[in-house]
Formats: structure tokens, C-alpha cells, sequence
């Protein structure tokens, strides 16, 4: 099979697209032919090296977590699924080695869910990571209906789909972004804001006693910002900012979810849920999707397809 393969940390110039062997199936997974492959912030921070510390690496490495594709084969204890199935997933394993820039990945039935049948591939490819994020981080805020949550980088790839999911379940959504992307929130349900000095202020013009509950998705003190906005500091989440816990919030890193998987494609199905597919790429150029995910200015989810 053809594959996205580090064999070393570094920059884009470390990314190879090569052969490898076929994955080997266990006992308790399916193997998948791999039509998407989502590109994450996490995967590029993975290759340049700056989550070593955190996480067990193994080379050489296929890159990505996301997947949406095909059952080809399934092991000998799987009942969930069956070849022919259409899937998607965030599959994260206990080791950072076998990933889902690839023709073919091996995942376990844990981190898999049946893609949602109104998002087309690309998109199903650029949900899993971002949308469990973004379900997960909501959870922990504990947000209800009637509540308002402000969600920094709203328009990104976990924003815009948190701002979906938020409204949703019937909270009031203010959103920051840069002006060009205002409109896009406001297509999405949101209000939007724009960040930077002076955001505090711009979010009392919109809630002037304040957010019940706020999503830090980017960092660059927008959890500082967000504990004065609102009352239980216990209600901001973060997935940047591991000070947050310091302040007595959430740090969220998202686990994989097939439970979760299941509630984001019926929101999808139902209508409620989309992606926006900012960009795509074939397989080969994952180093250049990459380059364009560090830039940090997508509107929603780059993937690669994956013929």
C-alpha cells in the first residue's frame, strides 16, 4: 500500500509517500481502505516533534488520526461491522506508528462509528478529530439550552463544528474570528466578534452580564480572557492551554469516541451538522496540506482523498 511516512522529526521535508506493507489485522479491529484522511494541527506538531514529551512515538511513523473509508476486512472477534461497511473514525492508538495517511489502516472497532450518510467523503474524513473535540469540550463546559458559550476560533476546524453542535442543543453562540469569516458564522447560527484588544469588551456589547461557559481553541490568552467573562471558571474549556486547570476549567484532549462518532453522523444525518472542506489534497501531497494547516487561517477542515 501506499502511505505518508516519517521516519524522523522535521519539517515538511521529512514527509515521504512510499510503499509499505498492508497492516496486519487484530483481533478486536477491521481493515479499512481509506477514501479521506483529515489533516490536523496535532499531525504536524507530531511531526515537527513538539509532542515528544507527551506522546509514545515509534518510526517509521504513518501520519493521521482521521479516517472515513471502506471495511475491507474485519477480525475474527468483530460483530460491529462487516466488509462493505462505510466508516469513520478517529483512530488513535496507545502508540503514535500505524496512521491513516495510508491506502489501507488497520483501526479498532473502539474508534469507529458508520459515517454519517449526508456528508460526502471528504467531509466524513474531516469530522472525526475536530468534531469529537468539539463534543467533547462542550461536555465538559457542561452547556445547556438557553445558555450562551463563547467559542474562540469559531470558524476553524473544531470552532465551526462546536458552534454547530452548541446550537444544536439550543445555546446562544458569540464566536470570535477575523472579519472576513463573520458572515460564515453568521450562516453557522453564531454571533461573531472580533478578536484581539478590546475582545472582552465586544463580547459585554453582546452579553453585557457575561457567557455561562466558553471554548478556548486556540490559545493566545483566551483563557485569561474568558475568566472574565465567566462566573465558574469551572465552565471554560481548553484544548491549548493546560494553565486553564490552574484557573480551575477543563483541559480537554479528546479520546476517541465511537459513541460519540454515532452522535455527530446523526447530527449530520438530521440536518444539523456539516463540515466545511476548506481545501483537499491527494494523498501524495500531504506535506503541502500541512504546510497550509500550520498557517493557521483555514475556514473549517483541510483533508487528503485518497484514490
Amino acid at each position: 500500500m501506499k502511505a505518508i511516512v516519517i521516519n524522523r522529526y522535521g519539517g515538511p521535508e521529512v514527509v515521504e509517500y512510499t510503499d509499505l506493507p498492508d497492516p496486519k489485522i487484530g483481533p478486536d479491529s477491521v481493515l479499512v481502505q481509506v477514501r479521506a484522511a483529515g489533516v490536523n494541527p496535532v499531525d504536524w506538531k507530531i511531526r515537527d516533534g513538539a509532542l515528544d514529551g507527551l506522546l509514545d512515538v515509534h518510526f517509521p511513523l504513518v501520519m493521521g488520526w482521521d479516517v472515513a473509508g471502506v471495511v475491507r476486512a474485519v477480525g475474527g472477534g468483530v460483530t460491529e461491522f462487516a466488509p462493505g461497511d462505510e466508516v469513520y473514525g478517529y483512530v488513535r492508538k496507545d502508540a503514535v506508528e500505524h496512521g491513516t495517511y495510508a491506502e489501507l489502516v488497520s483501526a479498532p472497532v473502539r474508534t469507529l462509528a458508520r459515517r454519517p450518510a449526508a456528508l460526502d467523503w471528504a467531509q466524513s474524513g474531516g469530522l472525526p478529530l475536530a468534531g469529537l473535540t468539539a463534543l467533547q469540550a462542550l461536555k465538559a463546559v457542561r452547556l445547556e439550552a438557553g445558555e450562551t458559550v463563547l467559542v474562540h476560533a469559531a470558524a476553524g476546524g473544531v470552532g465551526h463544528l462546536a458552534v454547530q453542535i452548541a446550537r444544536a442543543r439550543g445555546a446562544r453562540v458569540i464566536g470570535t474570528a477575523g472579519e472576513r469569516n463573520h458572515d460564515y458564522l453568521r450562516g453557522l447560527g453564531a454571533e461573531p466578534v472580533t478578536y484581539g484588544e478590546g475582545l472582552a469588551e465586544r463580547v459585554r456589547a453582546l452579553a453585557p452580564d457575561g457567557v455561562d461557559a466558553a471554548l478556548d481553541l486556540v490559545g493566545r490568552g483566551a483563557v485569561q480572557v474568558s475568566a472574565g467573562l465567566v462566573a465558574d471558571p469551572g465552565r471554560i474549556a481548553s484544548i491549548t492551554d493546560f494553565g486553564v486547570k490552574a484557573l480551575g476549567g477543563q483541559y480537554v484532549w479528546v479520546r476517541p469516541d465511537a459513541a460519540g462518532l454515532a452522535e455527530l453522523a446523526a447530527l449530520a444525518d438530521d440536518g444539523r451538522l456539516t463540515v466545511t472542506v476548506a481545501s483537499t489534497f491527494p494523498l501524495a501531497q500531504a506535506a503541502s496540506a500541512q504546510a497550509l494547516s500550520a498557517e493557521g487561517r483555514t475556514r473549517g477542515k483541510i483533508v487528503l482523498l485518497v484514490e
